[in-house]
């Protein structure tokens, strides 16, 4: 009896053990809602959002948001036509947590696997100088966790830095929205930097394909996307990551 009270008991607890391992993501969205002073209006892009988070989720991720000044983000690309967006956006429970996502001093950062920095060009404002973020993003990565962003959403990794004091992009293969693309959405004089520069300034190795090309690096637990034609496949470079990130 005794015997059979144990194996219970350990059963219970290995249980309960394999469920906390399953931990969650932590997507970060701007809160940013205008492109410099031109007047238009931006914020996270809804498809670097969607699309990863359809690939998480789909694989037993919990996502929460957190944006820098928390409450109910901007959003940008709002295209409803795409299936995941409209999906994403309808889902009562997950629309609940973007337009309540939290700000950076709710965040416990050894209850994520992964912090993922979503686009969109309101990201090139707050992001970069955020040092909350960049403090959980680096606790997050020091615990042999992932840290990923797309398109614009690398902004958010220029000031992260390690405990041996290194930026997290030095030395590293990295890539984000390119300065043709910039280029070519006429921004690059609204913009307060150019990405593909300033990841360069940091040490980090850049990479790019052609204009809205899929593009994703994968260096040391860090994930990259160039555009949102990448947001995917971003999505699916963290979930396979996620498998081996205790090795």
């Amino acid at each position: 009896m005794k015997t059979k009270w144990l194996l219970a008991a350990l059963l219970f607890m290995s249980s309960g053990f394999l469920k906390a391992q399953k931990m969650k993501i932590l997507f970060v969205v701007t809160s940013h809602a205008t492109k410099g002073s031109t007047g238009e209006k931006t914020g996270y892009y809804l498809g670097e959002v969607s699309h990863p988070w359809k690939v998480l989720t789909d694989a037993g991720y919990e996502i929460d948001f957190v944006s820098p000044k928390g409450g109910n983000p901007p959003v940008d690309g709002f295209d409803l036509n795409d299936p995941v967006n409209k999906e994403f956006w309808e889902n009562e429970k997950y629309q609940n947590k973007i337009s309540h996502s939290m700000k950076p001093a709710d965040v416990h950062p050894e209850e994520y696997a992964a912090i993922y920095y979503a686009g969109g060009h309101g990201a090139m404002w707050d992001l970069p100088e955020n040092k909350e973020l960049a403090t959980i993003a680096a606790k997050i990565y020091e615990a042999k966790g992932i840290v990923a962003a797309d398109c614009h959403g690398p902004a958010g990794l220029l000031n992260i830095k390690l405990s041996n004091g290194q930026y997290l992009v030095a030395g590293k293969k990295v890539n984000g929205f390119s300065n043709e693309e910039e280029e070519i959405v006429k921004l690059t004089k609204v913009v307060p930097f150019l990405l593909e520069d300033k990841l360069k300034e940091r040490g980090g190795i850049y990479e790019q394909s052609g204009p809205w090309q899929q593009h994703v690096t994968v260096d040391q637990r860090l994930i990259t996307g160039q555009n949102p034609q990448s947001a995917k496949e971003v999505g699916e470079a963290i979930r396979e990551a996620l498998k081996t990130r205790t090795k």
